[in-house]
């Protein structure tokens, strides 16, 4: 091989070789984006789960009536407060981890999924009730949010 040979293949590589690496290097990288996006999804689907689990296991406070639950003891109160509290929590881990002002459409579609659910909680009187204590000292602009959804379920009822 002489020298013109090794310019040419050196040429080759930078015209074909190295673009097809930028475009791999890329691709792998939304990928695996897309992978941790939907890890994160999924964490915190199966916390959903878990915390629909803790609310079947407490009827007597009705957490899934539209209207407020009449006559609640102090102990019952107190069992509504902590899991509407961990309700909140989730939805703000949800807003952090998920919402964007601009999303791409999967991102979107999970997304919406949060969105009904919060939807959903905030038609509840007792849940509505109770926000003001719950949203002190969470992210600002999820309380805004919330807050948002709260006054849109308000106007629909």
């Amino acid at each position: 091989m002489n020298l013109e040979t090794w310019e040419m293949l050196s040429y080759m590589v930078t015209v074909i070789g190295l673009p097809l690496a930028i475009f791999v290097f890329v691709y792998e990288q939304r990928k695996e984006r897309d992978s941790e996006e939907e890890e994160v999804y999924q964490l915190l689907s199966d916390n959903y789960q878990d915390f629909l689990k803790v609310a079947l296991e407490n009827p007597d406070l009705r957490l899934f009536s539209a209207e407020m639950t009449p006559q609640l003891t102090g102990e019952q109160r107190e069992r509504m407060y902590i899991i509407f509290n961990m309700l909140v929590s989730l939805f703000e881990r949800a807003y952090l981890l998920l919402y964007e002002e601009k999303m791409s459409d999967k991102q979107l579609r999970r997304w919406r999924s949060w969105e009904d659910y919060m939807r959903e909680w905030c038609q509840r009187e007792d849940f509505r009730a109770a926000l003001g204590e719950q949203l002190r000292g969470e992210d600002p602009d999820f309380v805004r949010y919330l807050q948002g959804l709260v006054s849109e379920s308000g106007t629909r009822a």
